[in-house]
């Protein structure tokens, strides 16, 4: 059963059935004090807004039994995989891999890089470790959609502007219809965020198309009804 969700700039056509959902990088260290967001000067309360919105989306698709992707962002504990350009830019205080109040800094296996309580992932989601800003760099992620021909792309998380429009760029160069869910990213800054989701939505969708999920504290139904969706039979 195909449906379709008011977004920007039209009407996103969806078959569940050919979807998944993206959830990235909603990590301890991006939303939470003491980690890699806060040690660059951020503010990471402002990331708190889009855990919500991502919950609800989580559990529409989950209870639709769609498939659900995580990502993180983090790097080996020997560095390997972390361009020195890259860890230089962590001033003015820690940078990753220093130690900090949640273990070494968007290290994997730290409890930094795991996934906030409120998202965590359930037996059967897919968790995508990635190096870079975008979900397809140096992962599995392409093989592993292609495998379960997956055409469609839910994606939501953080940074608005930063890992969540290249991942939906590297998707879009890649063939994949992409649909933002605008309510459920955010960013340290909110003129960023605005300009993210326009960036993809311009010149007649040109990265793909946003969408709001519903509001945080809504409550979260049993199907896409709550993502405004109208079903065609």
């Amino acid at each position: 059963m195909q449906s379709v969700i008011a977004a920007k700039p039209e009407p996103f056509a969806l078959d569940p059935v050919r979807a998944a959902l993206i959830i990235i990088d909603m990590q301890r260290d991006f939303l939470e004090p003491g980690g890699f967001g806060e040690t660059l000067g951020n503010d990471v309360s402002l990331l708190q807004s889009a855990v919500g919105p991502c919950q609800a989306v989580l559990v529409a698709a989950r209870a639709m039994g769609m498939l659900v992707v995580h990502t993180r962002e983090g790097h080996k504990p020997d560095l390997s995989d972390a361009p020195p350009a890259k860890i230089a830019r962590g001033a003015p205080s820690k940078r990753i891999g220093d130690p900090g109040p949640m273990g070494r800094i968007l290290i994997q296996g730290e409890a930094g890089h795991d996934i906030v309580s409120a998202l965590y992932p359930i037996a059967g989601e897919i968790v995508i470790d990635k190096p870079g800003k975008g979900a397809f760099y140096a992962t599995e992620l392409s093989a592993l959609l292609k495998d379960k021909s997956i055409d469609n792309l839910l994606v939501c998380g953080v940074t608005t502007e930063v890992c969540v429009n290249t991942t939906v760029r590297e998707a879009n160069d890649r063939g994949y219809r992409c649909l933002v869910m605008a309510d459920a990213c955010a960013s340290y800054f909110p003129e960023f965020h605005e300009m993210g989701l326009k960036m993809i939505a311009a010149q007649g969708g040109i990265f793909g198309w946003s969408a709001n999920p519903p509001m945080a504290g809504a409550g979260t139904g049993p199907s896409f009804d709550r993502l405004r969706m109208r079903s065609h039979l």
